[in-house]
């Protein structure tokens, strides 16, 4: 992102054409339907890839064919935005299919988490396309109101976006700015050692997970310093860390794994696999204030 300025897909507005991509894991179709009908009831139509419902053992169809539909969905003008059908399994499979600069002279949002983490990284880094960490459509069919809305303005307003931590910690006090990257802790850290790994240096670090024991997370972050990935992190923002043991034991580990830097962390952001999943922009600019359990945008997401 040294060599490019940040671009800023088009701010949807009701009407708009949503195009919707199976880069991952097969998915069950009454609740991938009951997702779709949330999102044309905020007022936009859908456009299902071709081979959306493929299946090819634990993926949803090859890797060619998944490529191929982003492709597809980033080129086809009449396509004003792209969610992931749902998470799982499959996205790293596709980064050296992938042609970024499809991405880069198309911009459109792109949602997603979980799996879809692996996207949301490198279609940023990669292309420079701010991304928005946020449900997909399966996810979309039982998710409460409020994750349902602040998606939809997200997508559509121009406003700055405000997370505020919900009975969360701060982990360590401060102040801080600098563009969000991030997601799943277990999807970023099986990118190291690969050309495709995340540069964190001078972001804010959002981080979020599922199912994993505390000393899983442990081993992860460590394998991620050691690596010298968090060299340069400005702050952490932990999001949901559902299953995932205690979360006083969960801030404790990442307190350690960035005891040398003395950088703002804060828990309790409701991102990621929870109840709320809150959308969270990818790529913009935004400043960190642990002491308040705030984390304000600078700048919008999406451009007029």
């Amino acid at each position: 992102m040294a060599d490019r300025s940040l671009l800023k897909p088009k701010r949807l507005k009701p009407g708009d054409r949503i195009g919707v991509v199976a880069a991952s894991s097969p998915f069950d179709r009454q609740t991938f339907e009951q997702g779709i009908a949330r999102i044309e009831a905020m007022g936009f139509s859908t456009v299902l890839a071709d081979g959306l419902y493929d299946q090819d053992g634990y993926l949803a169809g090859t890797d060619e064919r998944r490529a191929d539909q982003l492709h597809r969905l980033f080129e086809d003008p009449a396509v004003d935005g792209i969610v992931c059908a749902r998470g799982g399994y499959g996205s790293l499979r596709l980064l050296a299919l992938l042609d970024f600069g499809i991405i880069r002279r198309n911009p459109k949002a792109f949602v997603g988490f979980s799996d879809a983490s692996v996207l949301l990284a490198n279609f940023y880094q990669r292309s420079g396309l701010a991304c928005f960490h946020g449900p997909m459509v399966t996810a979309l069919a039982t998710a409460e109101a409020e994750t349902v809305s602040a998606l939809f303005s997200a997508l559509t307003g121009g406003a700055r976006i405000r997370r505020r931590s919900q009975d969360g910690e701060t982990i360590r006090p401060g102040t801080a700015v600098g563009p969000v990257c991030g997601g799943n802790l277990t999807v970023l850290c099986h990118m190291l050692g690969t050309p495709f790994a995340p540069n964190f240096a001078g972001h804010i670090l959002f981080l979020e997970d599922i199912g994993e024991a505390p000393y899983r997370i442990d081993r992860m972050l460590t394998q991620m310093r050691l690596a010298g990935v968090l060299r340069g992190v400005r702050a952490v923002v932990l999001g949901n860390f559902k299953d995932c043991g205690k979360p006083a034991d969960i801030g404790r580990i990442v307190k350690q794994a960035f005891s040398e830097e003395k950088i703002p962390i804060l828990s309790g952001v409701a991102a990621g696999h929870g109840e709320r999943n809150l959308t969270l922009p990818i790529g913009p600019t935004a400043k960190l204030d642990a002491d308040k359990g705030l984390l304000e945008y600078q700048e919008a997401a999406t451009e007029e």
